[in-house]
């Protein structure tokens, strides 16, 4: 057989392998609003840079006349390409090809790029789009599966992995997009499950759709398991580009640098966005966008436990991950919800040598019976867990409101931040003037021909003696009291000095975090 006769097979192969279900599969699958396989990998990555591998894998089932059933690539598509001009690996599962279901050979193909990304220290992107476990291979489905599992978990904080919802995701494939970093979902597309609605209408006789139990919006919003919520998969595309440009490529390495740029300070003017009245709310994310390069924040998580406020920024070029309380959510308190929430982002940061900056106002942690009985004790831990952990630089600025268990756990000295500073205006105590003068003053009060008047008149004294910073900078825990106007060039040269920071900690295979 001559080459060129050889040549002409191969690129006969290549084209039935490239079909994948076909065209009435493909039609189908685009009548519903999603891309193929392999319009969603060109679309993410730079224009022809990927390279595909393992075409001709084939399943090796013979069960339920499987060996009678050709399914190009076996419904998975993996290789490599570049984002942004930095290597990445990639798959994405096809649709079209047999619902994408999850046999021996299309799950050899997912952990054979896995070990690829791992060894070369790449970050790692799954497109989800799967019926689930083959039934018709049994246990080898599952043990697939298995196998995703555990080297999701090897890879965890060693290079970045991201997770893409683009159809269903049901069952046991849940686990592996629940292991990586950062999952993305489109509205309406996306759906994550572990019972689907039939199983729990049989089971419990409780009726709800597909959109109800597991959309992209329930995710995003109620519960927290994804990361980004989008209105298209182009948006997803463009959300994930983003994401890339602020994270580093793997554990040894730093986020790209960019060139310095000032704040946008027409637009956000920090000395006008803090009320006067301490009661009053604001919105965080204008203080962040009043300080950081070109006031561009890129948040994570939005929708979930709103009131803590997580993200990457950058200062004189370099990111830095944000953790704020939010005043205009709940006063900005912890609670079970935004515990995780910030606890898994300040992990994150420390495991990819990313910088912590920590904005405070808050009250405390939530009280009440429904977040006691939710564990907000061992919820509310993590938080100060994480913090502890973190050997990365790690900032703290105190803008207002640092009550009780609030101030310990939002990255204070004693958690070994490297430099605390506060605002004027800050106000640190055990809590708040009003709970402290009834309880510190509770006799003479009560006892008073006025009441009300003594009342207002303790809490005036307790707020003066106490509501203020400089009891704190005179025990050393703040290092600086400074005007907003200054907070930028202080948090700049304090991470430029805290840059080649090391930090030794006691020998032990892991900690135990109150997971």
């Amino acid at each position: 057989m001559s080459i060129k006769s050889k040549t002409t097979d191969l690129k006969r192969r290549m084209r039935d392998a490239l079909s994948g279900g076909g065209v009435d599969a493909i039609e189908k699958q685009k009548a519903t609003g999603k891309l193929t396989a392999r319009e969603r990998i060109i679309s993410l990555l730079d224009p022809k840079s990927f390279h595909e591998y393992d075409l001709f894998v084939e399943h090796a089932a013979k069960d339920f006349d499987m060996d009678k059933k050709y399914l190009p690539g076996d419904g998975v598509i993996t290789g490599t390409g570049n984002i942004s001009g930095h290597p990445v690996c990639i798959y994405a599962q096809d649709f079209t090809v047999a619902g994408g279901s999850l046999g021996y050979m299309h799950a050899k193909k997912i952990t054979k790029i896995m070990d690829h990304a791992l060894k070369l220290k790449v970050p790692l992107i799954g497109i989800n789009d799967s019926g689930g476990a083959r039934i018709q291979e049994g246990v080898n489905s599952l043990a697939g599966y298995g196998e995703i599992f555990y080297r999701n978990t090897l890879a965890s904080g060693v290079i970045p992995q991201i997770s893409v919802i683009l159809g269903p995701c049901a069952g046991g494939a849940v686990y592996s997009p629940a292991l990586t970093d950062f999952v993305f979902v489109v509205d309406k597309i996306s759906k994550m499950f572990i019972t689907g609605p039939e199983v729990i209408k049989t089971v419990l006789g409780e009726e709800i759709s597909m959109e109800e139990l597991g959309g992209a919006r329930v995710h995003a919003e109620i519960t927290g398991n994804a990361h980004f919520f989008a209105e298209s998969e182009q948006e997803c595309f463009d959300q994930i580009k983003q994401l890339v440009s602020f994270i580093p490529w793997n554990n040894v390495k730093k986020a790209d640098s960019f060139p310095k740029k000032m704040p946008k300070s027409r637009k956000y003017k920090i000395d006008d966005i803090i009320p006067p009245d301490s009661k009053q709310p604001y919105d965080v994310r204008d203080v962040i966008k009043a300080i950081v390069d070109d006031s561009e924040f890129f948040e994570i998580q939005a929708l979930f436990a709103a009131n803590i406020v997580i993200g990457f920024a950058r200062l004189e070029g370099q990111t830095i991950g944000f953790v704020a309380n939010q005043p205009l959510v709940l006063a900005g308190v912890l609670d079970v919800d935004s515990s995780d929430k910030a606890a898994r982002f300040i992990r994150y940061c420390d495991a990819f040598n990313i910088p912590l900056c920590t904005l405070v106002d808050l009250p405390g942690y939530l009280p009440g019976v429904e977040q006691e009985h939710a564990g907000v004790i061992r919820h509310g831990a993590k938080i100060l867990y994480a913090y502890s952990e973190a050997t990365v630089p790690k900032i703290t600025l105190i803008m207002r409101k640092a009550y009780g268990g609030g101030y310990i756990a939002m990255c204070s000295h004693h958690l070994r931040a490297d430099f605390v500073f506060a605002w004027p205006t800050a106000e640190i105590a055990v809590m708040g003037p009003e709970g402290a003068a009834n309880i510190i003053f509770r006799k003479e009060i009560t006892t008073a021909e006025n009441p009300d008047e003594v009342r207002k008149q303790k809490i005036k004294e307790y707020k003066k003696k106490f509501a203020n910073p400089y009891v704190a900078a005179a025990y050393g825990y703040i290092d600086a009291v400074i005007e907003p106007s200054e907070t930028r060039h202080f948090l700049c040269h304090a991470l430029e000095i805290s840059s080649n920071k090391t930090e030794i900690h006691p020998s032990k295979k892991h900690g135990i975090p109150p997971f």
